[in-house]
């Protein structure tokens, strides 16, 4: 599994030193991205969010030569959720947050393959939108595990589960009456940054900071379950609000 997590962290400090290529070639934003109002931190990750775009153009350019098809990145990105549950809870946090940012990577393109193809349906986003709270499920189980002999840092996950959920839930039922309340600070783009990130440099500097091991990451999975149950509310008293008007 070392060699699975040195090979997440290449890709990590690849993808960091490919940003300043970015920021010199002054590239345009993502008209995709723009298109459907894609924003990173309320805006103050745009710079990120399309750095990241563009960084996997290539791969999507790739994936629409070889006709893969939106499903086939459902599927995949399925697989590296289950993947990254499995991994985190046997105590693998670098490999398993390789698999959580595979699985976004998934994500972001199934929805993009399928507006280049021109075959987006409400079927496309029924699936992917079931299919994220599938995976997100399957890497809070993996910390539950990682973290079961640790009371508190249980209900920390616990939290982080309950408030991931509540978030895309709250959006759901607001469409369903004809109100979409989909802002907020912790969404699922900045879950997944968050706890792939801790995974992948929790080992790493808690070992040169002479800490036990998973207390860093603790301390995201914190900041993602009070960001979510924040998000969850905010969501909760604007759909509210906009309904008894």
């Amino acid at each position: 599994m070392r060699a699975a997590a040195a090979v997440a962290l290449a890709v990590l400090a690849s993808a960091l030193a490919s940003m300043p290529v970015f920021a010199r070639r002054r590239v345009r934003r993502d008209p995709d991205a723009q298109g459907k109002g894609r924003h990173f931190l309320l805006g103050a990750g745009d710079f990120v969010l399309h750095w990241f775009l563009w960084a996997i153009g290539p791969l999507e350019r790739a994936l629409l030569r070889a006709r893969a098809t939106p499903d086939h990145l459902n599927a995949a990105g399925l697989v590296a959720g289950l993947a990254s549950g499995v991994l985190i809870g046997l105590g693998h946090l670098e490999a398993g947050g390789g698999m959580i940012a595979l699985a976004g990577v998934c994500d972001v393109l199934d929805g993009r393959l399928a507006r280049a193809r021109g075959v987006a349906s409400p079927y496309g986003v029924f699936i992917d939108s079931t299919l994220d709270r599938f995976v997100e499920t399957f890497a809070f189980l993996g910390f539950a595990a990682y973290y079961r002999h640790q009371p508190l840092a249980a209900l920390v996950v616990t939290a982080g589960l309950g408030g991931s959920l509540l978030v895309s839930y709250a959006q759901a039922r607001g469409e369903t009456v004809g109100v979409s309340g989909s802002g907020g600070l912790m969404q699922r783009a900045e879950r997944m940054v968050l706890t792939a990130l801790g995974c992948l440099v929790d080992p790493s500097l808690t070992a040169a900071l002479g800490w036990r091991e998973g207390s860093l990451l603790l301390g995201v999975l914190g900041l993602v379950a009070a960001g979510s149950l924040g998000t969850a509310v905010h969501r909760t008293v604007w759909i509210a609000r906009q309904l008894r008007r």
